[in-house]
């Protein structure tokens, strides 16, 4: 286990969680932020970079695993990420659409967050939000995030206008009273 909070559990996904990740990426609503629902081998080879960057990095998206039943749930994480030119560090989230709206999301990602400054040195913390993806907008505004950039990336053939939202180390210190 990474990280732990009253309602969950993130750890590292193993070959076993495969099929509850499918239920993330094959759903095309919750995977609006990549151009649609991913196919089985999209999903396998998402698995395995994930599981290469925690051998590389150190970290990567992690599943997220309610504590009282122990189903997976979604993933969140922190990834290596570019923004134009620049490579940042960025919380990600992907949950199932049955079990949005139950604050998962933030719960996950605000323990990511303060993972990431306790553990990392870093200066910044950025989350790169779909610029229509108002529910992932309001994940980041709750971990303390503002908008810094916009930004276009291009995937699957189609351009997409994205926000950089990102908090720095003093932001969050002075958010969590360290």
């Amino acid at each position: 286990m990474i990280v732990q909070t009253a309602r969950l559990e993130l750890r590292e996904m193993t070959d076993a969680d495969l099929p509850a990740l499918r239920k993330v990426l094959h759903d095309p609503v919750a995977m609006t932020a990549y151009e649609g629902a991913f196919t089985d081998a999209e999903s396998a080879d998402w698995l395995r970079r994930q599981q290469e960057r925690y051998r590389d990095d150190g970290f990567g998206l992690w599943a997220v695993v309610l504590r009282e039943s122990g189903e997976m749930i979604g993933q969140c994480g922190i990834t290596r990420q570019r923004i134009d030119d620049d490579e940042v560090i960025e919380v990600g989230y992907l949950f199932q659409r049955a079990h949005w709206h139950r604050g998962y999301a933030v719960e996950a990602a605000s323990a990511c967050r303060d993972w990431a400054f306790e553990t990392l040195p870093i200066d910044e913390l950025y989350a790169k939000v779909r610029s229509t993806n108002v529910a992932s907008m309001n994940v980041a505004i709750r971990l303390g995030m503002t908008v810094r950039r916009t930004f276009t990336t291009h995937y699957r053939g189609v351009d997409m206008p994205r926000l950089a939202f990102a908090v720095a180390r003093r932001e969050w210190e002075a958010l969590t009273r360290r």
